[in-house]
């Protein structure tokens, strides 16, 4: 499996409008754009940082994975995302290494990206996602 940089970094968020102030008006991040993912119940919005971005996860139900997490942990980061070079061959690899995944295959995410995650009980409590563009 090659690893080729922290894609993302996904934070989960009650409101993207609130939640973008901070990071246009405090760090003067560009906001790049939204996109909801009817499919994963989330609207997302994205801010470049050199090579990688910001993700913030907007909940659009309430029993999507975003609002589970905000009702147990609150608002903060969600998940660490690594963009690998073949995401089929990368899934292949961590399951014959015995780590357990979410995603035995990829799914479409947000920007067209294939994304699978990785169960934070295989990670040392973090949520890892894999992706590929």
């Amino acid at each position: 499996m090659k690893v080729l940089k922290i894609d993302h970094l996904g934070i989960a968020v009650k409101s993207i409008d609130e939640g973008k102030k901070f990071w246009t008006d405090v760090l003067g991040l560009e906001f790049e754009g939204s996109e909801t993912v009817e499919s994963q119940k989330v609207t997302t919005a994205f801010f470049p940082v050199g090579e990688s971005e910001v993700e913030l996860l907007e909940s659009t139900a309430p029993d999507g994975p975003i609002a589970k997490y905000l009702e147990k942990k609150g608002e903060g980061i969600q998940h660490v995302a690594f963009r690998v070079e073949n995401i089929e061959a990368a899934l292949s690899e961590l399951k014959e290494k015995g780590v357990r995944l979410i995603d035995e295959k990829p799914r479409v995410g947000a920007g067209g990206a294939k994304i699978a995650f990785l169960h934070p009980k295989a990670t040392h409590g973090v949520l890892v996602e894999l992706c590929e563009k």
